[in-house]
């Protein structure tokens, strides 16, 4: 009596195209995802051209030192104050424009923080002076 020798069933899993598969989920995926760009401070310059003289009655001068500390017209000032001198300025003189000038060491934080609050008391005439260099 011969007794058949039972084949033995190999439990393979064919992973010749895993490869391929996992190349094309990769130009897939990097095709579709979208890259956050930081843009920067969106500010809207205006064109080169010939500078004109203003009266010294339309401007204040908005300076930043490198502790953080706001001076307007030479007087020291809170930062949640700017927006409210401002504002006020702004309804004396609707002409006024608004002359930044920081430190060179100047932290950007305190830079930003001014500029936002004179978004918030909507100057829109701004002028953005040359850092003092040491």
């Amino acid at each position: 009596m011969m007794v058949e020798k039972k084949k033995k069933r190999t439990s393979e899993i064919p992973t010749s195209s895993l490869a391929d598969i996992a190349f094309l989920m990769l130009i897939f995926f990097l095709v579709t995802t979208t890259i956050d760009v930081d843009k920067g401070i969106g500010l809207v310059l205006p064109p080169k051209g010939e500078t004109k003289e203003v009266a010294k009655k339309n401007i204040m001068n908005l300076l930043v030192n490198a502790k953080g500390e706001v001076m307007i017209d030479e007087q020291i000032v809170d930062m949640p104050m700017i927006r409210n001198i401002v504002q006020g300025k702004l309804k004396e003189n609707p002409n006024l424009i608004v002359s930044v000038k920081t430190d060179a060491a100047t932290k950007y934080r305190h830079y930003i923080q001014v500029l936002d609050q004179l978004k918030q008391a909507n100057a829109t005439r701004i002028s953005i002076a040359e850092p003092e260099r040491r």
